[in-house]
């Protein structure tokens, strides 16, 4: 992607930025929201920040409604902003709002539904099974899979209840945590190979950043506190290899109707790519992996915000 110097439009009215939100990752997307009004605001465009709190559909599309804008900028994480019930609002007021639609934010979330999708269209995911909380893992799923296993919940992000175990004796108690913060619960089998993730924006696949911890693992700590993860961008891959990677993303990304932008992570192990997820609002802030990357193609954080607006109102324009 070559950028070129980017005009700031002459007028993109009143824009909200919604950030917050009654899910397990509103203090995270405090930080992205915060990034995203801070950034607009020193850009002299007239943005205001609104703090969701309620998952209550009326309660939210009253709130909303009162700020009066234009246009909604979402930097809600996880359940109520990244499932599509925030987008249904804002569709239900005639607002135009960045990412993914309605559909294609409830796919990307469930992790069910999104890994049956990349199936479909051939993309390789870790063997997994799902279990919900009424049901129990079976002795069978200990004899089809090696340890370690990844142990998530179906349903968010952030690595939020997740648990990568290392033997038999603490599935119980990793499956019991993960059911705290949903209803169905994902087992896969732990990929070994590089941390990948590729930013899409516009339906271009942005560098690869390869994700290097400190930790054996890239779990919350190693995602959210300073030094303890390296980023390499773009990743040192061969030229067929990162082909791949890139082709991978953008099928992940199109397969479930995302648009405008979204991150999709993955493992890459043998130079083959395997799809982990796809998430249609990942970290906004500047030092987030996407906004990274997107400035090492010359698009700077605030140009970043100011094109997922232009392409809400294309998208509100052309619907």
């Amino acid at each position: 992607m070559e950028m070129t110097k980017q005009k700031i439009p002459p007028d993109l009215g009143r824009i909200g930025v919604l950030m917050g939100g009654p899910s397990s990752e509103r203090k995270i997307s405090l930080k992205s929201g915060k990034a995203v009004y801070e950034s607009l605001r020193q850009e002299g465009l007239d943005v205001v920040a609104i703090d969701i709190t309620s998952d209550d559909l009326a309660l939210t599309s009253k709130q909303i409604s009162s700020y009066k804008i234009d246009v909604a900028f979402i930097a809600l994480h996880g359940r109520f902003g990244e499932d599509g019930a925030l987008q249904y609002i804002l569709e239900k007021l005639s607002i135009p709002y960045t990412g993914s639609g309605v559909k294609a934010s409830r796919l990307a979330l469930d992790k069910v539904s999104s890994h049956h999708i990349f199936q479909i269209h051939k993309l390789s995911v870790p063997r997994y099974q799902v279990i919900n909380r009424f049901s129990k893992a079976s002795t069978t799923l200990i004899d089809k899979f090696k340890f370690p296993l990844v142990v998530k919940p179906a349903t968010q992000g952030s690595s939020i209840g997740l648990s990568i175990i290392e033997n038999k004796q603490r599935l119980v108690q990793a499956v019991d945590f993960a059911f705290r913060f949903d209803e169905q619960v994902i087992i896969e089998e732990y990929i070994k190979g590089r941390e990948i993730t590729v930013g899409v924006l516009d339906a271009v696949a942005l560098p690869i950043v390869e994700i290097v911890p400190r930790r054996r693992f890239f779990d919350y700590e190693a995602k959210y506190t300073p030094g303890v993860t390296k980023y390499l961008i773009p990743a040192q891959l061969g030229a067929n290899t990162a082909r791949a990677v890139k082709e991978a993303a953008l099928s992940a990304h199109g397969c479930l109707g995302c648009f405008g932008f979204s991150r999709v992570d993955m493992i890459l192990r043998d130079k083959e790519p395997f799809v982990l997820e796809v998430n249609t609002i990942p970290g906004l802030t500047e030092t987030s992996l996407l906004p990274k990357a997107a400035s090492a193609v010359g698009i700077n954080f605030s140009q970043l915000c100011i094109k997922l607006i232009s392409l809400a109102y294309k998208r509100f324009k052309n619907r």
